[in-house]
């Protein structure tokens, strides 16, 4: 089996990557230079908001390279592109040239149809939200601030040129454990996604096709312009980032999602 991984720049994407390398099958990453990880905050905030804004930061940039470790790549071939060549014709030549059986993204933007028609294997995304409750942008920070820290997690679905719209193929939801701040939960689903992912491709290569689950509704698609730096307030400010511990005392009472999931544990 080949696969070829899509990603982004942050301490995430390498993770996964590192992770995949870990099945033997991983030929490239593609890896595209993404925005700053801890950006400046915009100048027009108050005071409170803007330390509120760099103390958000500054806490995923932490926890991030605490829980991931420091940016490393495997000794894989890497590819680095920026946004505009994602999806250029070199990138369409290179992936009919290589043809990988796994054509694997996350954190990278829409690929076009054209690029994907370059694939004839299976194509999948890892979008860290649970589909279709959280589709978008900044959906392991949505989940907290809705008050419902049990729906942050991850979906594994068919990678089509809309966002987050393919079919389900595996999700996962974090461990709450007393004491996460909302950064180290949403991280938490990450490392758990990464440790499954192996037997997925495993239960691939034996079934050749999994059951999947098409997502019949719209659901909720979060946007950029959604998020703005005040709703840092209602995380900081009123709850002290202690959402998790204050679910788990019944603060916040709410049902939990339904995942769609692979039968991984009998591997």
């Amino acid at each position: 089996m080949k696969i070829i991984f899509v990603t982004g720049d942050h301490p995430r994407h390498s993770y996964m990557a590192r992770q995949l390398h870990k099945t033997g099958f991983l030929s490239t990453v593609i890896v595209q230079k993404r925005e700053e990880f801890n950006p400046k905050p915009p100048e027009n905030l108050d005071e409170e908001t803007k330390n509120l804004f760099m103390h958000h930061f500054s806490e995923r940039n932490r926890v991030e390279n605490e829980m991931f470790g420091e940016k490393e790549w495997p000794d894989s071939n890497i590819l680095e592109v920026n946004k505009s060549e994602l999806n250029s014709s070199k990138m369409q030549t290179f992936l009919k040239k290589n043809n990988p059986d796994l054509l694997f993204s996350y954190g990278c933007n829409i690929l076009s149809d054209d690029t994907l028609a370059c694939v004839n294997g299976e194509k999948w995304n890892c979008h860290g939200g649970l589909s279709p409750w959280y589709k978008g942008s900044a959906t392991h920070f949505w989940p907290s601030y809705m008050l419902e820290p049990q729906y942050t997690g991850v979906t594994i679905h068919d990678l089509i040129a809309r966002a987050d719209a393919g079919s389900i193929v595996h999700q996962c939801t974090s461990d709450l454990v007393r004491g996460d701040s909302l950064h180290m939960l949403g991280a938490r689903s990450i490392i758990k996604i990464s440790s499954e992912i192996p037997k997925l491709i495993a239960l691939l290569q034996i079934n050749k096709n999994l059951e999947k689950k098409v997502q019949k509704t719209s659901g909720m698609l979060w946007l950029d312009s959604k998020w703005k730096p005040h709703h840092l307030h209602l995380i900081y400010k009123t709850y002290n980032d202690n959402i998790v511990d204050l679910y788990l005392d019944g603060e916040f009472p709410g049902k939990n999602p339904k995942l769609h999931r692979q039968d991984i544990n009998k591997l």
